[in-house]
């Protein structure tokens, strides 16, 4: 079981795509995918590529002070080990390691927007009922393979973690979902969406030259996919601009 469950809840999906890149690249996707599964299945003797390690050796007991909410290397460690072999594995095929001093930096911005967005949803009065909280991890466990919430939850203590402290995770959550909800955002015009895809089919073509792949399907057939990748992006500024706004009256305090 991978170190990625235990931070199911540790990020806000805005966040984390902010920080790994242009949202608008979602819609290569499925190349991307296949391309990631055939360079990390090896040579055709069946020889695995060696990752490179996390650097984590140096990261301190308290990386961050958000108004006086601390956020703990502990925390900090488990969230990077999982950014960092995502982007590992993605730099597969470019040939590069991940910039680690980088990515760290990306990890922690997005733990203390995500401590921003709590601290907010807080503050506004928001509640996370226990319907809401057994509803997310419900969501979680099927979005990770599992049958039920039970299984999820097994497979979190299976890590050290208790069942009580995802709980508190999915409270937090909740919470800051509802904030994001919250928040107003015009939904993207018929030309934007167009942009959105022709973007796409320009990067893969970019990406693709001398090799042979898949091109996208038609903009008819994709449609929906591309508004609803569209809108989120509008969302995400949105979400993005909001963190902005809170930061700048926030008082902030890093140690890496």
């Amino acid at each position: 079981m991978s170190k990625k469950l235990l931070t199911s809840f540790a990020l806000a999906g805005v966040l984390a795509l902010a920080a790994c890149g242009d949202a608008s690249e979602t819609e290569t996707q499925d190349a991307e995918a296949q391309s990631t599964e055939e360079a990390a299945a090896g040579s055709e003797e069946g020889a695995e590529m060696e990752l490179p390690e996390a650097d984590t050796e140096d990261i301190p007991d308290v990386v961050a002070e958000v108004n006086g909410d601390e956020i703990s290397g502990e925390d900090f460690t488990v969230l990077y080990e999982s950014q960092f072999q995502q982007a590992s594995m993605q730099s597969q095929m470019t040939g590069e390691e991940p910039d680690q001093d980088q990515l760290k930096e990306q990890t922690l911005e997005s733990m203390i927007g995500n401590e921003l967005l709590l601290q907010d949803a807080r503050e506004q009065g928001f509640e996370a009922s226990d319907e809401d909280v057994d509803a997310l991890i419900t969501e979680q466990a099927e979005s990770n393979g599992m049958e039920s919430a039970d299984e999820f939850i097994e497979a979190y203590e299976e890590q050290g973690m208790s069942a009580e402290q995802l709980t508190e995770d999915a409270r937090s959550q909740v919470l800051i979902n509802q904030v994001l909800e919250s928040l107003d955002y015009e939904e993207p015009t018929e030309d934007e969406v167009r942009e959105l895809y022709d973007s796409a089919v320009e990067q893969q073509e970019a990406a693709g030259e001398g090799e042979e792949q898949a091109e996208l399907p038609p903009f008819d057939e994709v449609r929906e996919d591309v508004e609803a990748q569209a809108s989120d992006d509008a969302r995400n500024e949105a979400a993005l601009a909001h963190v902005d706004e809170l930061r700048a009256d926030a008082e902030v305090e890093t140690h890496l």
